[in-house]
């Protein structure tokens, strides 16, 4: 496999615009859910922070955010299974409003994860935003983003924050890495 693949030779599954637009729609609906209240935005580091950033410029209500970092790919393509926490939140999140924003939503795995952790923390909502969802991988069915960016199919995606061994996540757009390349 070639150590890096440049992106003009990947196919563009969404572009900056349709992301940017469907990013605006996400905050519309947020801010129409809450309105009149404040909401905590937890970024999962590191794929989601670009959607986070500009999912916190679309929600038009008093908007905070924290991180959280987990790990359960480590440099490859697929879920070794094991979710470990690698940085927990900064600030209490009990009574609040927490909106979990990931960049994808894929075995559900690491969602159900943070999930638990977080609910422990007894905030007053707790709801996941996912840039994308792909269903066809889900193993925690129990986990459902409340709020989708975009539906995709069983290929491994990069861009917009979304790497490949920490490749990638300045590309503006969601590309598809090539089959050859270990993807999907």
């Amino acid at each position: 496999m070639p150590d890096f693949i440049p992106a003009s030779k990947m196919q563009v599954l969404y572009s900056a615009g349709q992301i940017s637009a469907r990013v605006a729609e996400l905050g519309r609906q947020i801010s129409a859910d809450y309105v009149g209240q404040s909401v905590v935005l937890v970024g999962v580091l590191k794929g989601a922070t670009l959607f986070l950033a500009d999912l916190a410029r679309a929600i038009e209500l008093d908007n905070t955010f924290d991180f959280v970092a987990v790990s359960s790919y480590g440099k490859g393509t697929r879920t070794s299974g094991a979710v470990r926490l690698i940085k927990d939140l900064d600030l209490p999140i009990e009574g609040k409003n927490v909106l979990v924003v990931e960049d994808i939503l894929d075995t559900g795995v690491t969602l159900g994860y943070l999930r638990k952790m977080l609910m422990q923390q007894k905030p007053r909502s707790l709801r996941i935003v996912a840039c994308l969802d792909k269903p066809s991988r889900r193993i925690d069915n129990s986990v459902q983003a409340d709020y989708v960016g975009f539906t995709i199919p069983n290929h491994f995606v990069v861009g917009y924050g979304m790497d490949y061994a920490e490749k990638y996540r300045n590309i503006p757009d969601i590309r598809l890495m090539p089959p050859e390349t270990g993807g999907d």
